[in-house]
């Protein structure tokens, strides 16, 4: 489909551009492959995290039940997340009837304090102290390695995965693509 692959392609002209800068204008063999992510198709896996508040969530409360968008960030309180969740935040009505979850293990110390200084408190947001979600989402390391990766899954009212987007540079990015899923 045309907006799927307009998502994809500029998320891999980022890589390549990347890619080229760190090489010196030498191309590199990617460190990371969109087969390493629940792909497509899959079935997203059953978790339990605690929100900002510490209280537990269920994803069978909502994947399943209705259209999620799971956007998995690397860090509060940086400024490409902050960015990333605010305009989730600003665009809640135009998912409808979706659930838009943000997942983050990073600095879970600032959480709430994060939510609360950035107007976040419309936006579901679950801690993954220890990123066992994001293992179990298969979400790869960015930036060779060194980061958490950024990474969309939007997923049908059945629990399948139906568009993956995964993009470190273009935090807002995410938004459009979950958008162009529906």
């Amino acid at each position: 489909d045309r907006k799927h692959a307009s998502c994809t392609a500029r998320a891999m002209l980022c890589l390549a551009l990347i890619a080229v800068g760190f090489a010196g204008g030498q191309p590199v063999a990617p460190t990371r492959s969109a087969v390493q992510m629940l792909a497509v198709g899959e079935k997203a896996p059953s978790f339990e995290l605690l929100d900002a508040a510490g209280k537990m969530v269920r994803s069978s409360t909502f994947i399943g039940r209705k259209p999620t968008v799971l956007f998995f960030f690397p860090s509060v309180d940086s400024p490409g997340c902050t960015k990333e969740a605010i305009a989730f935040s600003q665009s809640l009505k135009e998912f409808g009837s979706a659930q838009v979850v943000g997942i983050s293990g990073g600095q879970t110390d600032k959480y709430q304090d994060w939510i609360e200084e950035n107007n976040l408190q419309s936006i579901m947001m679950l801690n993954d102290k220890g990123d066992e979600v994001r293992k179990l989402f298969k979400v790869p390391k960015a930036a060779f390695g060194l980061l958490p990766g950024r990474v969309t899954y939007v997923l049908n009212k059945n629990g399948a995965c139906i568009e993956v987007y995964d993009n470190l540079l273009d935090a807002e990015s995410h938004v459009s693509c979950a958008l162009n899923a529906f």
